[in-house]
């Protein structure tokens, strides 16, 4: 079957015409990283499904939308309030970017203790660049990924969040991206930088949210270091509005026992992708991948993760579960790769989906590439429908079929919310699925009938 192409002309035409106004565009430095990216997306091209780690999440949808920069769109709506995962009793601390770019009267940071900064990368490209020089760029290093070169080539603005030796947030950083407030397709390409220093710790909670249904085209990436003995929380939320084709790359280091946990629940947008790539460098290093995908009528949702023991000693554990219903496609990659000199790695994936309708699909594909002898790493992969027997018993006690669906897959869904070790964070996230699970879709509805 022919391949459908998506045109690299208008992003590099974009470059051309906007590298010279970029942000820190006057540092040699970052506008030779510019200028390297741009040219490796113009070989690489947009990924298809000739390539293998895209071969399951095609692009044809994005290909005959013509998105504005959102700087070029205009913002048509008001916005007197930004959405939070949390409530006022907690005290957060909040950054907000609307549609890529920082906003200091949406944001909420004066509570940061000494040690702790939090800028937008726009700001500290033209104060400070030098700073960024060893980091920005430098953490996201993979070649063969096109989306990861674009947001090189055309970033222009997202967050810099710096803790110092020792320094440790005791209330967590929320960081909010809503969409832009445009009606007209927009492309946006944040960047965000997060450095822990030796021992820091840090709880962020990283929230996708948007307004209107206008084609947005999200590419974002993360780049996070984390130092000897530090140790960051990091929760996210994908709850875009269902015109939103969302990819986010998210790429860690982590040195001698460092600690990165992250959860993702992925529920929104039309398309969306995560991308996770970690690399244990450091001697104790300890890293958990896990989360949910919620994917109903034709959603399509990705979760992508390579995880590279590079050093002897180091654990990582996996735990994706998925529930996808109507016509939704979901799809798991994961990658755990132990090198040579990696002896007592420790590396453990799992993905299980149910699928609550005969025509939502999955593809799954966990996979291992050991060159060291002595490990233990392990996969597994499971998918398979409702418990009918189940579901039988509980309308036998009189609940509705609905309901009793909810329960069953709420309960399957518990089981990898309770991987997150901050407890607290746990009625957050399963406040979240049950809310999808309230909206029931088509079939829910005419069970429930």
């Amino acid at each position: 079957m022919a391949q459908e192409i998506l045109s690299t002309d208008p992003y590099l035409a974009r470059f051309n015409a906007a590298k010279a106004a970029l942000p820190g565009a006057a540092q040699s430095w970052l506008s030779e990283l510019r200028e390297q990216a741009a040219a490796r997306f113009r070989e690489l091209g947009f990924p298809t499904q000739r390539h293998e780690s895209w071969k399951y999440t095609p692009l044809k949808a994005l290909k005959d939308l013509t998105f504005k920069p959102a700087g070029e769109t205009g913002q048509t709506a008001s916005l007197d309030r930004v959405p939070t995962l949390l409530t006022e009793s907690d005290s957060p601390l909040r950054a907000t970017l609307v549609g890529g770019v920082f906003r200091a009267d949406l944001s909420a940071l004066d509570g940061l203790p000494a040690g702790a900064t939090v800028e937008p990368l726009s700001a500290l490209l033209e104060r400070e660049p030098a700073a960024l020089e060893p980091w920005l760029g430098q953490i996201a290093t993979d070649r063969d990924q096109p989306l990861l070169a674009l947001n090189t080539a055309l970033f222009d603005d997202g967050l810099v969040i710096r803790l110092g030796k020792n320094v440790v947030l005791d209330s967590p950083l929320e960081l909010t991206f809503l969409g832009p407030l445009s009606e007209e397709p927009t492309q946006l390409h944040p960047r965000v930088l997060i450095l822990l220093d030796q021992g820091a710790e840090a709880t962020l909670l990283e929230h996708h949210f948007g307004y209107g249904d206008a084609p947005v085209f999200h590419n974002g990436v993360s780049e996070i270091a984390l130092g000897e003995n530090a140790r960051l929380t990091h929760l996210k939320l994908q709850s875009a509005p269902s015109g939103t084709f969302h990819f986010a790359t998210t790429h860690v280091r982590q040195e001698r026992d460092s600690s990165y946990e992250s959860f993702a629940l992925n529920h929104g947008g039309a398309l969306s992708r995560l991308e996770t790539r970690v690399k244990l460098i450091g001697t104790g290093a300890d890293c958990h991948l896990n989360g949910a995908y919620l994917l109903r009528d034709r959603q399509h949702g990705d979760i992508t993760t390579v995880i590279d023991h590079q050093v002897p000693h180091c654990t990582s554990k996996e735990v994706i579960k998925g529930a996808l219903d109507d016509r939704a496609r979901g799809v798991f990659q994961g990658l755990i790769r132990v090198a040579p000199d990696a002896q007592k790695s420790d590396g453990r994936m799992l993905n299980k989906t149910l699928l609550l309708s005969e025509k939502a699909e999955i593809d799954t594909k966990p996979e291992l590439e050991i060159f060291a002898d002595d490990v233990q790493c392990a996969h597994g992969a499971t998918t398979g429908e409702i418990d009918h027997d189940a579901i039988f018993y509980l309308r036998s006690r009189g609940l509705p079929e609905a309901r009793a669906r909810s329960l069953m897959v709420e309960s399957f869904l518990t089981e990898t919310v309770e991987e997150l070790s901050d407890e607290s964070l746990r009625p957050l996230v399963l406040e979240r699925i049950r809310d999808w699970l309230g909206t029931q879709g088509p079939q829910g509805e005419e069970q429930s009938a």
